[in-house]
């Protein structure tokens, strides 16, 4: 569904397809893994994570050049905080709450995302 009277800056695609890639990124890597696995794989949860925090800069640099678009994402605001944590709370860091984030927030972030690319294309 396309927003009327919706533009996009034109540095947000850019960043969209950054977040999609991302997003793709830890589906593809962690299809097939159980929870168990990824708890127990250092080199899965390091990938994993440094991927979310791509994705989390990548929406708050969306959400700072391009408010309008960003508050189409779905908990934008949560996926930055998600970003901070992983950067700034390293230590702390809880491998089944990037699990559920893998398995909860990841794959509609991901249409969500796509959706916006095809409209960008459309303009």
């Amino acid at each position: 569904m396309k927003v009327v009277g919706f533009f996009m800056r034109p540095e947000s695609p850019k960043l969209l397809e950054d977040i999609r890639d991302a997003a793709q990124y830890i589906i593809d890597r962690t299809t097939g893994t159980t929870l168990d696995v990824f708890c127990q794989n250092r080199d899965l949860r390091q990938v994993v994570e440094r991927n979310f925090e791509i994705i989390g800069e990548a929406v708050r640099r969306l959400s700072h050049h391009d408010p309008d678009t960003a508050q189409r994402v779905t908990d934008f605001q949560q996926i930055i905080a998600f970003r901070n944590i992983l950067i700034h709370a390293y230590d702390v860091i809880d491998p089944a709450r990037v699990w559920r984030n893998i398995d909860g927030s990841l794959p509609r972030l991901k249409r969500e995302v796509e959706q916006l690319l095809r409209e960008a294309n459309q303009d």
